[in-house]
């Protein structure tokens, strides 16, 4: 019992200590620089859970990783120019994201897929630079660009933060037991009221109107909603490929897929959605 408390006590240390050192990093690099190199910032994020999207895609070998990662590079770089193309790209992830939450919802039961996965390869593309062209659209907005994005991170931690505690104090009914034994139905509920908060604040501070308030509560209670997909979905591909984290590159956190798993899905529907709010 002494171990695991010490175990459990050691791992919370880790986690406190990377969030302090990453937090900040995070924040600065949203607020602070201009839409280009913040584009290069979170590029080297994507390609970084690129690298461990290999590894849940059965890709090995540094060759072969490599390979993959310049072809995201490729996109991001075609993507950059094309505000056309970056749309295009952001409306196709939002169904495929409405797809498989109704697919996370009715699984039940995964099979083990320890070989290559080739299907995983294109849908990688969409899911890792999706949220890029979306951030990417959403920074360069005049004077409130980058403000929204850190709004999209807090609404997304707010959501995690208020599921976690509610679903521990109210939650019965599991969400995808299969997929996410912890997650209930209470959890969720909780993380849209949490979302739908924050949302109420930012039309409050921004005095919106009556409609342009009920459509920023829509797309912050949508984007709390689709982010617990993109977390299930990450599951899934853990869970087939038989591991706990993607990566261990962040101490008590496991790896960046870890992180961003609720961005990928939340971010392109946040940014369609605000854009049309604030227009």
């Amino acid at each position: 019992m002494d171990a695991e408390v010490l175990r459990i006590s050691s791992s919370l240390r880790q986690r406190t200590l990377t969030a302090f050192v990453l937090g900040p990093l995070v924040i600065a690099a949203v607020l602070w620089l201009p839409t280009p190199a913040f584009a290069l910032f979170f590029g080297v994020v994507v390609l970084g859970a690129g690298w461990e999207w290999c590894g849940l895609a059965g890709i090995d070998g540094v060759a072969r990783r490599l390979v993959y990662l310049g072809l995201i590079a490729v996109c991001l770089g075609l993507l950059w120019p094309h505000a056309d193309w970056r749309l295009w790209l952001i409306g196709i992830s939002i169904p495929w994201w409405a797809f498989q939450s109704a697919r996370m919802l009715r699984m039940r039961e995964i099979e083990p897929s320890p070989g290559f996965q080739p299907l995983l390869l294109p849908v990688g593309l969409l899911v890792l630079v999706a949220p890029w062209a979306a951030l990417i659209d959403l920074h360069r907005i005049p004077h409130v660009g980058p403000a929204l994005v850190l709004f999209l991170m807090v609404v997304i931690w707010t959501a995690d933060s208020l599921a976690y505690f509610v679903g521990r104090r109210w939650g019965r009914t599991k969400l995808a037991p299969a997929v996410s034994p912890g997650k209930t139905l209470a959890g969720v509920y909780g993380g849209v009221v949490g979302a739908a908060l924050c949302g109420l604040l930012f039309a409050w501070h921004q005095s919106l109107g009556f409609g342009a308030t009920l459509l920023v509560l829509l797309v912050c209670g949508g984007s709390a909603l689709i982010s617990v997909v993109g977390d299930l979905y990450e599951s899934f591909l853990k869970r087939r490929r038989g591991v706990k984290d993607s990566s261990q590159l962040l101490p008590g956190h496991g790896g960046l897929l870890d992180r961003i798993d609720s961005l990928t899905a939340a971010a392109p529907l946040f940014a369609l959605g605000m854009t049309w709010a604030l227009m």
